[in-house]
């Protein structure tokens, strides 16, 4: 309900753990109640971050569509272990992870339901970017993103519905499965159209996968910076969430792995899943949180998925890193590989034509 005051009430333990004090802008501040003045300001620029990141992140998932081609894609469906582990990992292990971090720091019911909510998103297209220069199995990749994506629709709100009815039953929050359900429905139409566009014009569709990924990382900087403008109070946070938003997406990467590896993967499919269960959608998590809370819910939830979003792709870089390093001091490249061949055939050859070896094969 929106009137000349908005109305704020404060538990007394959420307030200290979150907020030392009421905002200055409060015009009555008793006890553990303030009123605050309504800032009409704040409203329109709400109203035009939430049309501006539903436009942004159509277009980011309409690239990821333009990344997937319809036989490889297939290929995956008719043979689907890989992508069964997927999901295991991806509707099983993250929102499991997220529900037991969750209570085991015992954070605000609010807060509890956006971490939840960033534990069952879908597979994000960053991990597809990765999983390229790690050597991983990019069809693979891009065919768990892709699924993730389209069963979100379904898992997403089951998984909610499950894990958060501790945190929900006592009516203090109302999940809005409806903006929940609408902001994943309206994700598979710009998936159908940019895989469609890769069958008709591939070439088109790879200028369009470059836009879009340089899309997704201007949406991530503008949902921080205006988020930061609207919603000033959520970076006055309890340590809570920084801890973990840390050990969440450091533990999908090595659950992810190790499950992938238990279940008979090869090592570049292990790393693969590692990498489509760290990395999770949290520019979709930004904006189901800002379609479908209050101003006043979001004060105390908004940061989470930027902070998930830091450590992800931080830990991701450091996987990277290590891999690199590996490879480098115990695997022979291909193109050495390659050059080793060639030197043994040019040496047996050499043999018969009487010995002569050219100098670039010595």
């Amino acid at each position: 309900m929106q009137t000349n005051f908005l109305s704020q009430q404060f538990n007394a333990g959420s307030l200290a753990e979150n907020s030392t004090a009421c905002p200055a802008n409060a015009t009555i501040c008793d006890g553990t109640s303030c009123i605050l003045t309504g800032d009409n300001f704040n409203q329109t620029l709400s109203v035009v971050l939430s049309t501006v990141l539903t436009i942004m992140l159509a277009l980011v998932m309409f690239s990821m569509g333009c990344n997937v081609e319809i036989k490889n894609f297939l290929g995956h469906i008719k043979r689907p272990w890989g992508i069964f582990v997927g999901f295991l990992c991806q509707f099983g292990i993250m929102p499991l992870t997220a529900f037991l971090l969750s209570l085991a720091f015992n954070v605000l019911p609010i807060q509890a339901v956006v971490v939840m909510i960033m534990g069952c998103c879908p597979g994000g297209t960053a991990s597809n970017v990765i999983a390229y220069w790690v050597d991983g199995d990019m069809d693979l990749s891009i065919s768990m993103t892709t699924c993730s994506t389209l069963l979100a629709m379904g898992m997403m709100p089951l998984c909610l519905f499950i894990y958060t009815k501790m945190w929900t039953d006592a009516d203090a929050i109302v999940l809005p499965y409806n903006s929940i359900g609408l902001s994943l429905v309206a994700l598979v139409i710009p998936v159908s159209v940019g895989i469609f566009v890769n069958h008709k014009w591939p070439s088109k569709a790879k200028i369009i996968l470059k836009v879009g990924s340089i899309v997704g990382a201007v949406l991530i900087v503008l949902i921080a910076v205006v988020g930061g403008i609207l919603y000033k109070g959520s970076w006055i946070i309890t340590p809570k969430l920084w801890i973990i938003g840390t050990i969440f997406p450091a533990a999908g990467y090595t659950l992810g792995f190790f499950l992938a590896r238990l279940a008979g993967l090869s090592w570049n499919r292990c790393r693969t899943v590692s990498l489509e269960t760290g990395m999770q959608n949290t520019q979709l998590c930004s904006t189901i949180v800002q379609l479908s809370f209050t101003p006043e819910q979001l004060e105390l939830m908004f940061t989470f998925p930027l902070i998930y979003s830091i450590f992800q792709l931080l830990f991701a870089l450091l996987i990277l890193g290590g891999y690199r390093l590996y490879r480098r001091h115990h695997v022979k490249t291909k193109t050495d590989v390659e050059k080793t061949a060639q030197k043994e055939d040019s040496k047996s050859s050499a043999k018969i034509n009487g010995g002569f070896v050219s100098d670039e094969m010595k």
